[in-house]
């Protein structure tokens, strides 16, 4: 049996909103928006930069809008300009703006960005994986490099926020 890798991508894309749809529904505003150990990142934090992450990245290299601004999520976390940010590089300040007190509107970006990252590995054609995005880097980064990157770092993301949660519930 062959296997397409553009499937075992897009099956592996969808975990992280699968992970975080587990545990962050249930959480109270107070405990999306603690500092575990006075960290400056609380889990509503790590949740919307797991979403802003993808967004980023999926619209560079679809050469599309943001779903941040194109589905209104600017609007609706209403957070200024460090939501327009991906988070890189926030001072403490920064990262204790992002204050989310609806758990369903995180999950809901979430998806929207999954979504968007789904769609756009679904559209490739198979030698497009293949393909030199970036030659900044030795090795060059090709397609798929690029979209296991953003797939591995929203999975350690969800891992480090549904780890948080398991702590603040004890």
């Amino acid at each position: 049996m062959s296997v397409d890798a553009r499937d075992v991508l897009d099956e592996f894309a969808s975990r992280p909103i699968e992970t975080a749809r587990r545990f962050a529904d249930k959480l109270a505003a107070d405990t999306l928006n603690a500092h575990p150990g006075g960290h400056d990142n609380s889990i509503a934090w790590l949740l919307w930069h797991t979403a802003r992450e993808i967004d980023v990245q999926v619209a560079a290299l679809s050469s599309s809008d943001e779903v941040w601004s194109s589905q209104g999520f600017d609007t609706r976390f209403d957070l200024g300009e460090v939501g327009n940010s991906v988070g890189y590089g926030h001072s403490s300040a920064e990262a204790r703006a992002v204050v989310v007190d609806d758990a369903t509107l995180l999950l809901d970006y979430l998806r929207a960005t999954t979504d968007a990252l789904r769609s756009y590995i679904r559209s490739l054609a198979p030698d497009a994986l293949g393909e030199v995005i970036d030659e900044d880097w030795d090795p060059p980064v090709t397609r798929a490099a690029r979209i296991v990157s953003i797939i591995d770092d929203a999975a350690q993301h969800i891992g480090q926020a549904a780890y948080a949660a398991g702590i603040a519930r004890g």
